[in-house]
């Protein structure tokens, strides 16, 4: 389902040159902001063309290989963003993973339509290639919380960390996005969610 973020509406222009896709745009789903629109996905992978200091990215090879790694059931978002100006810090923050679509050549980056493309043509080939037994195997990792669920869970460990001073004034971004980036990366599990608010609400007391 295409999910679009601050926009007023479909025009009749992309009504008309969305040959054989209508269909697609009348199930679009428009939302206010990015974590509204993210909320009940569990994984959540970001199209990024430049590498972010403290948000590591993978090859898009990769990254397609790790959504492989969860059951089917999982709800699995890809994130695009502007196409002039690609993704914010901010909204880097409402995905579990970065990916990184490799080009030959100084062009910096795709436009949208062909980055949606072929990240698409790569899910679909791995799909095509994989065999029952490699599929079996390929299946290691739970379903993680919903991102809104997995976003409470980091605010609360964020909110603690600014509790005791760890996070403070001077290094507050650059922590607040290693903390989302690693808590994003661990996709955090019911279980995992348990554990953490244990250790965090005995070893680190208001």
């Amino acid at each position: 389902m295409l999910r679009l973020v601050q926009m007023a509406g479909i025009d009749s222009k992309s009504r008309r040159t969305a040959v054989h896709s209508r269909d697609i745009l009348e199930r679009a789903c428009l939302y206010a902001d990015l974590k509204a629109a993210v909320a009940d996905l569990q994984l959540v992978f970001a199209a990024t063309s430049k590498r972010r200091k403290n948000f590591p990215s993978l090859s898009l090879k990769e990254a397609v290989a790790e959504m492989f790694r969860f059951p089917a059931s999982t709800r699995i978002g890809l994130l695009f963003g502007n196409e002039r100006t690609g993704l914010t810090s901010e909204e880097m923050q409402c995905s579990n993973f970065r990916f990184i679509i490799p080009q030959s050549g100084k062009q910096p980056s795709y436009n949208l339509a062909s980055a949606v493309l072929l990240t698409l043509f790569h899910i679909s080939t791995f799909k095509d290639l994989m065999d029952d037994r490699y599929k079996e195997r390929a299946v290691v990792k739970e379903r993680p919380l919903s991102r809104k669920e997995q976003e409470e869970c980091i605010r609360l460990v964020l909110d603690k960390l600014e509790k005791k001073r760890f996070i403070h004034e001077t290094n507050r971004q650059h922590m607040m996005e290693m903390v989302y980036d690693l808590f994003g990366r661990l996709t955090l599990t019911d279980k995992d969610r348990k554990l953490i608010l244990a250790l965090f609400s005995k070893s680190i007391g208001d």
